[in-house]
């Protein structure tokens, strides 16, 4: 399963969340934001609306892409979208949006979908699926949810709300992996990786417990 070149992952996100979880895990991800239209996209169902979107970023940055006969290149789409109260639930509108939002979920929970698209390049090859993730939310204040807001941080994201930010402390707890919530499960990455034949180890450029750094893995 391991290869004898180098690995090459360019993440079709524009996301710093993303991009610092997959560095988190000693991947470290060229980026190039793949500038779909994401209103071109229209599904009652959560789950094929972030694949379809997922799937439309990586091969938008794909089509742009003139990899190298020496080195193996990936493209890895994700896109999030919030199921709750039979809506499906991306970016907010405005502040405005954000507040109204946060009214209908406080003290309820909901479930995050992030789709991936895993595209080999080099071999002509795709992986692709959904993690899904249940998040509940804390019953906040309305003056929680007016700072909240008032920060911008919820205006930003799928749900108006994170994980590894400052919504952190307005969830009680999850059911899943909270990688799916932040926009990238490692875990199903590790699947699709293996489904093109290749080790997320193969991805490793680093590993930093304590700040010391090793050679590639690949």
């Amino acid at each position: 399963m391991s290869t004898s070149v180098p690995v090459r992952l360019v993440l079709a996100s524009q996301s710093p969340a993303r991009r610092k979880l997959l560095q988190a895990a000693g991947i470290e991800p060229d980026v190039l934001v793949s500038g779909v239209d994401e209103s071109q996209v229209v599904s009652d169902r959560a789950e094929d609306l972030c694949l379809e979107l997922a799937r439309l970023k990586a091969q938008a940055v794909r089509d742009r892409l003139r990899p190298s006969p020496d080195e193996r290149t990936l493209v890895l789409g994700c896109d999030s979208v919030l199921a709750f109260d039979g809506e499906i639930l991306g970016k907010p509108d405005d502040a405005a949006d954000a507040t109204r939002r946060w009214q209908r979920m406080r003290g309820r929970s909901g479930v995050l979908h992030t789709g991936h698209s895993l595209i080999d390049v080099t071999h002509e090859s795709r992986a692709e699926a959904v993690a899904s993730t249940t998040v509940h939310f804390a019953d906040i204040t309305d003056e929680e949810i007016a700072a909240y807001v008032a920060t911008g941080e919820p205006l930003a994201v799928a749900g108006a709300f994170t994980i590894d930010g400052l919504g952190g402390a307005f969830l009680t707890g999850i059911e899943g992996d909270p990688g799916t919530v932040v926009g990238l499960s490692l875990p199903l990455l590790r699947r699709l990786l293996a489904e093109v034949d290749l080790s997320i180890v193969d991805l490793w450029t680093k590993v930093a417990p304590g700040g010391q750094e090793i050679e590639h893995f690949g």
